[in-house]
């Protein structure tokens, strides 16, 4: 074994533990930056010996972005759902049935019910194998490569206590903290935040882009084991196992022996849940014998062994006292109800989110009226229905103009919020648009905050983004309590930013529905700024994982005459609106029209797209006569592959195309390296910057 190899094995053994010590235990025993430089270090080794890298590496945590349609596959095991309860009564008849059914007590364990998505992982000898959703329970969508970036989840195991093959069930979720960030930056980009922490759970393990999926913060914890010669005998003791193995088992479970053992935890869990960092819906109760389980059996949809009880949404009752309207920096309007102070939840509520306006109208809220409030999610208060209408309320009328600048709104087909288009002259908008630009992941002028930008719009210093780069220190100066290094540092900042690569700057534009990832995409795929502006919707769609609303928004950007000359501007101030291009390294594609499809062992989608550039091809997005050369992956449509049999197109593999540019393959890692530089900003974004791309839950 070589001094790499042995080097690669070490890292990876001793950061996987890393891991297990800061999600799983909430132990850390090592700081960020030595985890970070550890991981840096393998991340290069294994770049340099890619045929050493471990199956259970945790560099394959941040997600390929390879696009991987989701495909169906039946569960080994059938996995059903739960009996739903919000009555101690019928959990009492649950509890006596089975006294009845098996002829004596039985231990039950009560388990938290966590609020998220079910999952059903399956492991063989000892390596995470695949990842499958619930589905209809009898089979369900293969999130693998998605499941495979949540942290907390072991991507081996080395337990002589587990069988070869085993199934364990858990719940993906997000916890509060990666919910705000989302929601923040969902808000920032004119999109409508997730209503609670399940849905956006939901749509996160279900998205195209694992590299995505890494980035949303999940955790999971499992609370059911399936398979043939299970270690242990009952539940609880397999759970222990399990936990001893590496996996995240709950620490708030209660093996109860009575009725009020198991009302007692449900008591306290009913108020003790609002101090978890993330959120439940209920306890879970399920006999801990496997023997009695199987007594027990199953109807058509759930065990007659288990069943959830869940808790109810807290609500109560208050006064609605006025609606105000927010402008946010896109335009959106946002109704905001001004509540009298209550209690919920364990905290004084005095405004609550109304929506839209076809939620007001659908509730029939008014103003005087006394409404119902609850927690959506047990984060987020908001109105849920009507108590009763004062003898004098009126219909709300939701608002024709924007409350602050008198603008008529707009409202798009298919959206439920209204906007103001006034966004050059809108003040909300104006401040809003200069606070992203400078933000730190667009243009990163860290000198210039939300006070900063007030002061000087509020001046009249600046009135777009582009007034920024005609700044002088003396007109800084005269801002309120401004000395003469902050205004210094200030120009300096703005000066500065002028190196910003061009994907940041398309971000920091601030278009519509095209956030950071969106940006990347855009900038990469058409490479400059005078492209990106002429691009039809048509054009921008075939880009890939861009729909028909985001086009739109970016094609009416550019149509504004207003937005025209603010890039102008910027152009003429000197910022990046190129992509920054690799020197050629051959011609061997030279004149070729080139397309890709299915998935790829050795690079992404992206990567590879990347590659056929820097050899002389062209990328092209559908087959015709003209296309000359079909590189093919696994998982290809055959619709695809029918048509290019017919028009006679040459179709090479992906070895055969790695032969075909004469790359070898130590060659051909050191270029991917280097295009994952260009391509994502990988170091400074995720290592130096973002660390949270690695320790996501912390």
């Amino acid at each position: 074994m070589t001094v790499e190899q042995e080097r690669i094995i070490s890292l990876t053994k001793v950061l996987n533990q890393h891991n297990y010590n800061y999600y799983v235990l909430s132990n850390p025993t090592i700081s960020d930056f030595e985890f970070d430089k550890m991981l840096e270090e393998l991340t290069d080794l294994e770049k340099r010996f890619p045929e050493f890298r471990q199956p259970d590496s945790p560099t394959l945590r941040v997600g390929s972005d390879i696009s991987n349609e989701f495909k169906t596959v039946a569960h080994d095991y059938r996995m059903l759902s739960l009996g739903n309860t919000y009555s101690e009564g019928e959990i009492t008849e649950f509890y006596n049935r089975i006294v009845k059914e098996i002829e004596q007590k039985p231990e039950i364990i009560c388990e938290l019910k966590f609020d998220g998505a079910s999952i059903s992982v399956k492991y063989e000898n000892g390596q995470f194998v695949r990842a499958v959703t619930r589905g209809d329970g009898e089979k369900g969508d293969d999130v693998t490569e998605n499941i495979r970036t949540v942290k907390s989840i072991p991507l081996s195991i080395n337990s002589a206590e587990l069988p070869d093959k085993f199934e364990i069930r858990g719940e993906i979720i997000m916890p509060h903290k990666s919910f705000d960030a989302l929601n923040a930056e969902r808000i920032e980009i004119g999109d409508t935040p997730f209503a609670n922490c399940r849905n956006a759970t939901s749509g996160s393990i279900k998205l195209i882009n694992p590299k995505e999926v890494a980035k949303r913060g999940l955790d999971c914890y499992f609370y059911y084991m399936m398979g043939r010669n299970l270690p242990a005998k009952t539940h609880y003791e397999c759970m222990q196992v399990l936990r001893r193995a590496g996996f995240k088992i709950s620490d708030h479970v209660k093996l109860c022996h009575s009725l009020q053992e198991i009302f007692d935890f449900i008591h306290y869990w009913d108020t003790e849940r609002r101090n978890l960092p993330f959120d439940i819906d209920g306890i879970v109760l399920k006999v801990n014998s496997y023997a009695q389980q199987e007594m027990l059996g199953f109807t058509a949809k759930n065990p007659r062994w288990a069943i959830a009880y869940k808790f109810k949404a807290e609500q109560v009752s208050t006064r609605l006292l006025s609606i105000d309207y927010q402008v946010g920096r896109t335009g959106a309007i946002t109704p905001v109800a001004n509540l009298e102070p209550v209690q919920l939840a364990g905290t004084i509520v005095k405004r609550a989110s109304l929506h839209n306006a076809d939620q007001i109208a659908l509730l029939d809220i008014r103003v005087g009226d006394m409404v119902y409030v609850e927690k959506g999610g047990e984060i987020i208060p908001k109105i849920v229905g009507v108590e009763s209408h004062d003898v004098f309320s009126e219909k709300t009328q939701f608002i024709t103009k924007c409350p602050e600048c008198g603008a008529e709104l707009v409202r798009v087909e298919g959206e439920a919020k209204h906007f103001c288009p006034n966004s050059n002259n809108c003040p909300p908008q104006i401040k809003g648009k200069i606070e992203h630009f400078v933000s730190r992941k667009a243009m990163n002028i860290e000198t210039i905050g939300e006070e900063t930008v007030a002061l000087m719009y509020d001046a009249g210093l600046v009135h777009n983004i582009a007034d920024l780069y005609d700044l002088t220190k003396e007109q800084v100066m005269k801002l309120d309590r401004m000395a003469d290094k902050s205004a210094e540092n200030i120009i300096k900042g703005i000066e500065s930013s002028k190196q910003v690569p061009f994907e940041r700057v398309v971000y920091a534009l601030g278009i519509r529905h095209v956030g950071e990832t969106m940006a990347k995409k855009l900038a990469f795929a058409l490479k400059d700024i005078e492209t990106l502006s002429n691009a039809t919707v048509e054009q921008l769609i075939a880009v890939g994982d861009i729909g028909e609303v985001i086009a739109q928004s970016i094609v009416d950007y550019f149509a504004n005459d207003e937005n025209v000359k603010i890039v102008a501007r910027l152009i003429d101030a000197g910022l990046q609106f190129k992509v920054k291009e690799q020197e050629k390294l051959s011609s061997s594609l030279d004149g070729l029209s080139v397309i890709i499809s299915g998935t790829f062992t050795h690079y992404s989608r992206d990567e590879i797209k990347k590659v056929i550039e820097l050899h002389g091809g062209k990328n092209v997005s559908s087959i015709s006569k003209n296309t000359d050369l079909f590189v093919t992956g696994e998982n290809i449509g055959p619709a695809k592959l029918e048509k290019a049999t017919k028009l006679n197109i040459k179709m090479v593999d992906e070895d055969e195309f790695r032969r075909m540019i004469g790359v070898s393959d130590q060659s051909m890692n050191d270029l991917l390296s280097d295009i994952a530089e260009n391509i994502s900003g990988y170091r400074e974004n995720h290592i130096n910057n973002d660390n949270d791309t690695y320790r996501l839950a912390e």
